[in-house]
């Protein structure tokens, strides 16, 4: 009998020993992949049901309205004790997030001639019909408000739906005007902080902004543009400034004076899912920033983030990004939102005191960009860094040697990689941990891609298929994970051969004596394509070997993937995203006579790199010095 039961047993699996070894290499993940695709699966599933909760509900209630506006609502309700934003020694819980919110609402609601009810939340059972009839009276009062300006009555009110700009750091206030906007129906663009003049005004004239936001501290240095700002016709509002110029309000005082009830859904209720709710621009490869269009949908997809990547809502997130951008607002807050957490937001992230506010905040989760963990990497031992609470780190950028350091260092902790983009329509998670990759092209998951058309075959494009363009390289390995290779634009070509930035910044990096490194192509004349050009900052207390730089990439680079410039520097330049600065470092070139750094040209004949002196410089522009 048992020698039977063996039998029938080899013959089951017969079939599995007869697979090709890439087909036994990724099902060795298949229970990772499983469970990954049920946990997006229930993510699809309560996300379908909020959402059906809130189109069923009362269009007069606080929960009938745009996601943003009832998912703060049901936390109020659900969890109204519970804190949502730590900023330095400021607590708010979500009861008291959503109090500052409706009076932010209600203060854009008066800016928009609206007259519906200020004084109070509605109550009653308002069918479609009477939703008609709120949004047709909503319109007339706007219009109504409209001739008043005519008649030189008052400032013009904001239209419904119109877009009103937001210039703030990361802070309390701009969280509160955020979801405030939302729930008067408005749409909100988030303006890069640094920007001013051309780019500013470019800004909003393209979201089509018709009233701006501010910080006070910014408006000594955006007094210059104030003529303009005005005569584009511009509502002005800083937040609490006791010192302002003329015809600019204080839209702290004007909210302070609002009642805090919740206000009618049906003013922000979406037509359409595919509506715009925001913009977000982005600085895309050349050129003025890009007002990125972000939907209703999608930022109802961004509260399942921190339930994929495996958090709950008792984790404390610290968040140190730009909220401008969309990992800060889009992934930090809105994520935090859909799993009803805590989140310590920080204005600027500060690697020194990173540990300390992670054991003060028992942080359990870190949203990281990869240039924060390297600079925690780079940073002195420190006692913080033991005993702290954070159990994962989640977020995108993060190189393959600093992500050794990090987990050696700091571990035990999980790493999630993931890939996306602000503009983007797909979006992949590295849920095995597998070091360097992003993601996974499981099967599995392709088929439960957040707003992937049924009967889609992905990635493979069929006759009429349209697609979207992402500008980045990714590698699928023979396991099924994801690696970025390099951006496009970032990617140049010498003497007949694309290089990959990327590619050669890692392996100048694994010199023990380079901290940072910044690869890019620069123009040389008499030469087509690119050659490439390395930025370096040392790892102190190491100097510049230049014997040992020029024998490593000998030995680890193909020969039209040595850098041909090196620039030396105290540190490098990065956004304000923290992503290293290429395109003004290509423009500013390798000129000696412009550039203070020290700079160092490749000789190809003598086997070295020599410094980049006026003479050499000379030689190579008059093709004397072959590179």
């Amino acid at each position: 009998m048992a020698s039977l039961l063996l039998l029938l047993l080899l013959l089951l699996l017969l079939p599995l020993l007869l697979l090709p070894l890439r087909i036994w290499s990724r099902l060795r993940w298949l229970a990772a992949d499983l469970a990954f695709t049920m946990r997006a699966l229930r993510c699809k599933r309560a996300l379908r049901a909020r959402a059906l909760a809130a189109a069923a509900a009362d269009p007069e209630g606080p929960e009938g309205g745009c996601s943003l506006a009832w998912r703060l609502a049901q936390l109020a309700r659900q969890r109204p004790a519970h804190t949502f934003l730590i900023h330095g020694a400021q607590r708010f819980s979500y009861a008291e997030a959503e109090r500052h919110s409706n009076r932010a609402a209600r203060a854009f609601l008066r800016a928009r001639g609206w007259d519906g009810g200020l004084g109070g939340g509605g109550t009653g059972g308002a069918g479609e019909g009477e939703r008609a009839a709120h949004c047709a009276r909503d319109q007339a009062a706007g219009s109504g408000a409209a001739r008043a300006v005519r008649e030189g009555d008052g400032a013009a009110p904001l239209a419904p739906g119109a877009t009103v700009a937001l210039l703030l750091p990361a802070c309390p206030e701009f969280l509160w005007l955020w979801f405030g906007l939302a729930k008067a129906g408005l749409r909100t663009a988030f303006v890069p902080t640094a920007l001013r003049r051309g780019p500013l005004q470019h800004c909003l004239r393209s979201c089509g902004a018709r009233a701006l936001v501010l910080a006070p501290e910014f408006l000594e240095s955006l007094e210059p543009d104030l003529p303009a700002l005005r005569a584009m016709g511009l509502h002005l509002w800083t937040v609490g400034s006791d010192t302002r110029p003329a015809g600019i309000s204080d839209f702290l005082a004007e909210a302070s004076a609002e009642v805090d009830g919740p206000v009618p859904g049906y003013l922000s209720a979406p037509q359409n899912m595919t509506d715009t709710c925001l913009y977000i621009f982005t600085s895309g490869t050349t050129g003025l920033p890009k007002a990125a269009r972000i939907s209703h949908l999608k930022i109802l997809q961004c509260q399942a983030f921190y339930q994929l990547c495996g958090a709950h809502q008792e984790d404390v997130i610290y968040l140190a990004l730009p909220l401008y951008h969309m990992s800060g607002s889009l992934l930090g807050i809105v994520g935090c939102l859909g799993i009803g957490a805590t989140v310590v937001l920080k204005s600027k992230f500060s690697a020194g005191q990173f540990w300390e506010d992670c054991q003060q905040h028992r942080v359990t989760v870190f949203q990281y960009i990869g240039e924060l963990c390297r600079y925690l990497v780079n940073q002195p031992p420190n006692k913080a860094e033991r005993g702290h609470k954070v159990r994962l780190v989640v977020g995108s950028g993060l190189r393959p040697d600093t992500w050794e350091r990090f987990v050696r260092r700091f571990g035990p902790l999980q790493v999630l990689e993931t890939y996306g983009l602000t503009e983007g329509n797909v979006a992949t998670f590295n849920y095995t941990g597998q070091q360097g990759a992003v993601g996974r092209a499981s099967w599995l998951y392709k088929g439960s891609q957040f707003g992937t058309p049924r009967g889609t075959v992905w990635p493979r494009l069929q006759p009429g298929d349209v697609f979207f363009n992402t500008g980045d390289l990714l590698v699928c390995d023979n396991q099924g994970f994801l690696r970025f290779h390099d951006r496009t634009g970032d990617t140049f070509r010498w003497k007949g051969e694309n290089v990959a930035t990327t590619e050669v910044a890692e392996a100048l990096e694994a010199l023990d004596f380079l901290q940072e490194v910044n690869v890019y192509g620069v123009t040389v004349p008499g030469h087509e394509g690119r050659a490439g050009m390395a930025a370096l900052a040392l790892r102190p207390p190491h100097s510049l070997d230049l014997v040992q730089l020029y024998a490593h990439v000998s030995e680890n680079l193909p020969p039209y993937a040595r850098p041909r410039f090196l620039r030396l520097q105290e540190s490098l330049a990065t956004t304000e995203t923290f992503k290293q600065q290429k395109v003004r470092m290509a423009k500013e070139g390798f000129d000696p006579s412009t550039l203070s750094d020290p700079l160092y040209i490749l000789d190809q004949a003598g086997g070295a790199y020599l410094p980049l002196t006026p003479a050499r410089y000379s030689a190579l522009l008059a093709g004397d010095l072959r590179i």
